[in-house]
């Protein structure tokens, strides 16, 4: 803002003169601001009375349209403690008796306590070949939900690497240090997800017994059996799958490593290019060449510790041992390369041992793999053969084995994986065994109550939301009362600016024709009758009743109450007709409410299906109303720039008068100087 020196030579407070010729066009503008004010906030009373008429609509009053929603089950049981049951809609109206034989567990291996070398304690980084005397190459077989793998234990192996290992198996597993113990569990419940632990030669029974998860229960003689009793073609196909199993991964493997040759070739290349450009001092330094790289090398290093023994150093020398240490990352960085490709080649050259240039197995892989299922074969007829003799005596481990849930419903057993048992409607879960001549009397019957709430429900939103309407059409009149300037809310307190525009919101849709035809509309349906079996039957029929005019209390009277609903004071005392229809006649409750309910919907539906003015889903013309509070704020900025010109006219004008009076003033008295006055 321009600061202004005005009434020097008038001696005039033409400031407040100005402020006073302003104030007149200064009330347009402040009443066309009070004017969008006021609309905001009526938009906003739409808007948030909108949204509870789309509530209603599109909650209690859509559901109540459907048949299929007033078909509701409910099934008590004779023991909650033992079994809880769900019931979905499709399930038949019954009587059942149930049964709980076992329930499903999941397989679970404590590990027997375990001692290391001198029986010192093993940590999650102890090596289990070093520490537990575990010969390299020792191999066990985990199989878990159908699928088979072999865990081979090799110098390194330790007791963390090894629990992963376990655990990309399929099986949960965890070593607990402080009871020096392996814990080993299923996947889940059942069955098909228990798991089996065995020895896949002679080395790998050993292992499983040092680490203390040996064990001989049914489960894993069956496992062992399975491989005891192979034919010879049975033999002969388990190699070849094993044999092709493995061709294919390393055939990808080489793949893989030849892209990665050829990758870190391009890089090589490159790093000599740029170290030649950068150093190659006409190839004195090529990093290509062996003999020179390795002469430069050992210059920069001798370059490099001399510089780095001298306590201070000047800038020249400082910059002389950056270059050399920068030189020297590429020298290393090169070498690197080179030192990752004859790494790969070395990988190479193994998988060629293994597997020929067309990709087809070699005679050393096929005996590889031959003695691999030999051993495990041998392995397992010789285990299975003394079994008798050796179970039970597993290394002080102890197996939880995994089992199906199993109930007779009816007479009929079902087994299941879980608890859990979907059977004809019936979710029913388990938390129990029944004793040996105790039965569970499962009763499922319709769900009154759950019908009942559902009506209540829309009864009880429809009753609240009409009353708001009729609070907002039938307020108290505003009038005298408008939006506040910053100006007047300085001369008030925050209290008696809350109270004042609490005043002007509570009467914003007083007689609103959008409103009346909102309501109008839903209250005319609602008192509306419908055919049901050859009667016409009314709300009243089933008990639902407004209080009437003259009991109920202001702006009350079209709401709706239930006869004998106990959360109703004025009724809760009355026979509860609804509920008696219900349980009485269920086709003419139907039959009336979705009636009355596709109705009231359809013509909500049409309020609220969107026009010109109006957005879909509004009952209000939210668009004419956000372009007439577009219009406010351009109509403001119109009225705020004439109000800057006037007022700047103003300030002309005086300052015109008082450059008039100055002149005035100047010519007065050079006259007077020249007339030999003082």
């Amino acid at each position: 803002m321009a600061m202004r020196v005005t009434g020097m030579m008038s001696g005039l407070d033409t400031e407040s003169i100005i402020q006073q010729l302003v104030a007149a066009r200064q009330t347009k503008v402040d009443d066309l601001k009070k004017k969008q004010t006021q609309h905001g906030w009526k938009q906003e009373a739409w808007k948030d009375l909108n949204a509870k008429i789309y509530k209603l609509y599109n909650g209690s009053l859509n559901n109540l349209q459907y048949t299929s929603s007033f078909v509701k089950k409910t099934t008590t049981v004779s023991n909650s403690n033992l079994v809880s049951v769900i019931t979905k809609d499709t399930a038949m109206d019954s009587v059942q008796s149930l049964k709980i034989k076992q329930l499903a567990k999941a397989g679970y291996l404590t590990g027997g306590k375990i001692k290391g070398a001198a029986g010192q304690k093993l940590s999650s980084s102890s090596k289990v070949a070093e520490s537990l005397g575990i010969e390299a190459g020792s191999t066990f077989e985990v199989n878990t939900n159908g699928k088979k793998t072999e865990i081979t234990i090799d110098e390194n192996t330790t007791i963390n690497s090894l629990v992963n290992q376990l655990k990309a198996a399929g099986v949960g597993a965890n070593f607990d240090a402080g009871q020096q113990r392996f814990y080993i569990g299923a996947s889940d419940l059942g069955e098909e997800a228990d798991f089996t632990i065995i020895g896949s030669n002679s080395k790998g029974t050993d292992a499983l017994d040092k680490l203390g998860i040996l064990l001989y229960d049914e489960k894993t003689k069956e496992a062992y059996k399975e491989y005891a009793t192979m034919s010879n073609d049975d033999i002969v196909s388990l190699k070849q799958s094993r044999i092709d199993a493995r061709v294919a991964a390393l055939v990808a493997e080489r793949e893989s490593l030849n892209k990665s040759n050829d990758e870190l070739t391009e890089k090589l290349k490159a790093c000599a290019d740029d170290y030649n450009q950068a150093y190659g001092e006409g190839g004195t330094y090529d990093l290509e060449d062996a003999g020179k790289r390795t002469a430069r090398k050992t210059e920069l290093e001798t370059k490099i510790s001399a510089l780095e023994a001298k306590t201070e150093l000047s800038a020249e020398e400082q910059a002389d041992l950056n270059k050399a240490k920068a030189e020297m990352t590429y020298i290393n960085g090169y070498e690197g390369i080179q030192e990752d490709i004859k790494k790969n080649d070395d990988r190479l050259a193994e998988i060629a041992v293994s597997v020929d240039a067309d990709g087809n197995a070699t005679a050393d892989l096929e005996a590889e793999i031959g003695k691999q299922v030999d051993d495990k074969i041998a392995e397992a007829v010789r285990i299975y053969a003394d079994y008798a003799n050796l179970e039970g005596t597993g290394s002080a481990s102890n197996k939880q084995v995994g089992q199906n849930s199993v109930i007779e419903l009816n007479g009929v057993e079902y087994s299941s994986d879980s608890n859990t048992f979907d059977i004809n409607g019936l979710t029913i879960t388990c938390n129990g065994t029944t004793a040996e001549n105790e039965s569970i009397t499962l009763s499922t019957k319709n769900d009154t109550s759950g019908i009942y709430n559902m009506i209540k429900n829309f009864i009880t939103e429809y009753s609240a939301l009409i009353n708001e309407m009729d609070k907002l059409y039938n307020a108290e009149s505003a009038k005298g009362y408008e939006p506040l300037t910053d100006d007047e809310k300085q001369a008030m307190s925050e209290s008696e600016i809350e109270k004042w525009e609490s005043k002007i919101k509570e009467s914003l849709l007083r007689r609103d024709s959008t409103l009346s035809t909102v309501s109008s509309a839903m209250k005319e349906i609602m008192m509306s009758g419908f055919e049901v079996n050859g009667k016409k039957m009314y709300l009243y029929d089933f008990g639902i009743e407004t209080m009437g005019y003259f009991n109920a209390a202001e702006n009350e009277k079209n709401a709706y109450h239930i006869y004998g609903d106990e959360d109703d004071d004025a009724f809760k005392n009355e026979t509860n007709k609804l509920m008696a229809m219900i349980n009485s006649d269920p086709d003419a409750v139907v039959g009336f409410f979705t009636q009355l309910s596709q109705k009231l919907y359809g013509k909500m539906f049409d309020m609220m299906k969107g026009t010109e003015f109006s957005s879909v889903y509004k009952v209000y013309d939210d668009k004419k109303m956000k372009e007439e509070y577009d219009d406010y704020t351009t109509k403001i900025a119109e009225a705020e720039k004439k109000l800057q010109e006037y007022e700047d006219k103003w300030y002309k004008k005086f300052a015109a008068m008082e450059t008039a009076m100055a002149k005035m003033q100047s010519n007065a008295s050079a006259v007077t100087a020249l007339l030999g006055g003082s």
